[in-house]
């Protein structure tokens, strides 16, 4: 947040300073701020605040850097933090087979434990999910192509079963 108001401070001086006078008034809002984008990743807001920048010659207020947030997360195909968690959540078994909106919500639920995910109560697991989803969604905001689950085929047998007369042949021999 101190780096997203300082991008602000220098692009948008005047209308900074008009808008919080004082350094208590700064705290105050960079707290409210810090509250209402606590669910996304920093590399997500930071992104968000260059989108502001760029895209207006306004000092952007909490909605819209809110809406620039959910911008940068849809620029990367990615869904919000809370909708990642409920379809890692709710995917069927087997995860590997699973139609995944983005390999970062696999990668996190995978690193989340499925189980922990599956048998504990919200409030243990949504934080636990949110810091592994914050980490793979920064890897994904800083360019590195994330690989979703690899799918493995099991091999047909190389040899051909025994006649029903070695199996017997055999099981009597282990007998």
């Amino acid at each position: 947040i101190n780096q997203v108001f300082a991008l602000f401070r220098l692009n948008y001086h005047n209308q900074y300073y008009a808008a919080w006078s004082d350094a208590e008034q700064v705290k105050r809002v960079k707290r409210l701020w810090l509250d209402a984008l606590d669910a996304y990743p920093i590399a997500v807001i930071l992104r968000a605040a260059q989108h502001a920048i760029e895209n207006s010659d306004y000092l952007p207020t909490l909605n819209r850097m809110i809406d620039a947030c959910h911008h940068a997360l849809s620029d990367l195909g990615l869904p919000s933090p809370y909708d990642a968690y409920r379809e890692a959540c709710l995917a069927p078994s087997p995860k590997v087979e699973a139609s995944w909106q983005h390999p970062a919500v696999y990668l996190a639920g995978r690193d989340s434990n499925w189980f922990f995910l599956a048998n504990e109560p919200e409030a243990k697991t949504w934080p636990v999910f949110r810091k592994h989803y914050e980490s793979w969604v920064s890897r994904a905001a800083r360019g590195e192509a994330l690989q979703g689950p690899e799918r493995v085929s099991i091999p047909p047998p190389a040899e051909t079963l025994p006649s029903p007369e070695e199996q017997a042949t055999h099981l009597a021999r282990l007998r």
